[in-house]
């Protein structure tokens, strides 16, 4: 008898692990980024397990997983650089910005619980997670860790964004935070309740998934290359999720930027239908009369009406934009949506002169996708002073 009750714990707990997933994809985490080049089956399958996830959210150690993750089910270890991801930044963002973030949970993984996001200001320990060919140790990867923890980027820095305490936490737990974001509680929507976003919303290799968006603000920090990472504690299952994209800060006034690793890269991705340049014009003639940022916050504002489950998202022809592609569209956030007011926005790092066109989708809870009508909508990030400007329109 003993035996079987071992056999049917061994099952459950087997079951809890192949269904439990989630990892970063806005910006473009290394783990998407691997699916993408073919190399990682599964994406949402980087776990720490089996770990105390829950109530204390920091107190399991990540050994081999480090603040990137470790995918065992290909052996992939995203706290290193490889072909495909780690040796340039695929987004740059301006010190002091507010930004749209975004990870993918798994329609039969999702355990409900906390998340956060979080970047390392000393690029001494970021450089051992860049460095080519060099795999950091455990010591390094909890050194890495305790460095990300110390620099979450809180849901309170973030004028005007609700941040709630866990319903499946009690005051008087380490849980009880409202620094970190919640999902819903677990006898509710749970994670995919945060978004209420139709399945298929974003890529999962076992169910499809569901997006969770939320808004971070960039520390003032300035940094050619390091790292965002994304820590997901289950609030069901002892298992805990860590994906982790290359980033760009650009204008801080609070640290220096330190030497990048040989190998390592500066450019912002380009694109053949964008302008892109990395710093602005330089005149011989006359200095301007304010720092030009090299990049600028551009929050995209569009007016629609939608029903509950409908997701607005917006593509177009520059790869930070999903290069037409409407499954890598990115979703608008619809915190400041009411009836009178029926407002969708989104908020960007774009470099300065950068030209593109694009579009807004309506996604139902279907997964019907709905274009607005031609032509196409157009851009120019202007070349100012302004470190932040907004593009607003009305869906047509």
């Amino acid at each position: 008898m003993k035996s079987t009750n071992f056999f049917i714990a061994s099952a459950l707990w087997f079951a809890a692990s192949v269904y439990g997933h989630g990892y970063m994809t806005i910006p473009k985490s290394r783990s998407r980024l691997g699916s993408e080049a073919g190399i990682d089956t599964c994406p949402e399958c980087a776990i720490l397990e089996p770990v105390q996830s829950w109530p204390d959210l920091t107190a399991a150690p990540v050994g081999r997983s480090g603040p990137c993750g470790y995918n065992a089910r290909v052996s992939v270890d995203y706290n290193n650089p490889a072909t495909n991801w780690g040796n340039t930044p695929v987004v740059t963002y301006t010190a002091g910005s507010t930004v749209s973030v975004e990870w993918c949970v798994d329609h039969n993984g999702d355990h409900g619980g906390m998340f956060s996001y979080r970047i390392c200001q000393d690029q001494d320990i970021v450089n051992k997670l860049m460095t080519p060919g060099y795999l950091p140790t455990d010591a390094e990867k909890q050194a890495a860790e305790d460095c990300f923890q110390a620099g979450t980027l809180d849901c309170t820095d973030v004028d005007g964004q609700t941040c709630e305490f866990s319903g499946d936490c009690s005051p008087g737990q380490p849980c009880y935070r409202n620094d970190w974001f919640t999902c819903k509680p677990f006898s509710d929507t749970k994670c995919q309740g945060v978004d209420n976003s139709a399945l298929g919303s974003c890529y999962t290799s076992i169910a499809g998934g569901y997006t969770v968006t939320k808004k971070v603000k960039i520390p003032n920090y300035t940094s050619d290359h390091t790292i965002l990472s994304l820590r997901w504690n289950s609030f069901q299952t002892g298992q805990i999720y860590l994906s982790c994209a290359d980033i760009a800060i650009t204008g801080g006034t609070g640290s220096s930027t330190t030497a990048l690793p040989p190998s390592s890269t500066t450019s912002f991705p380009s694109s053949s239908t964008s302008t892109a340049t990395s710093s602005a014009p330089s005149s011989s003639s006359t200095a301007p009369a304010c720092s030009i940022p090299g990049n600028v916050a551009v929050t995209f504002n569009e007016l629609v009406t939608t029903v509950f489950g409908d997701t607005i998202k917006l593509v177009g022809s520059i790869p930070q934009l999903g290069s037409w592609n409407t499954g890598s569209a990115l979703p608008l956030s619809a915190s400041a949506y009411t009836s009178s007011n029926p407002l969708w926005s989104i908020t960007m790092s774009l470099p300065v002169g950068a030209s593109f066109e694009y579009k807004f989708l309506k996604v139902s809870s279907s997964g019907a996708v709905t274009w607005e009508s031609d032509p196409n909508r157009s851009y120019t990030v202007p070349s100012s002073c302004a470190a932040s400007v907004a593009a607003s329109s009305t869906w047509r």
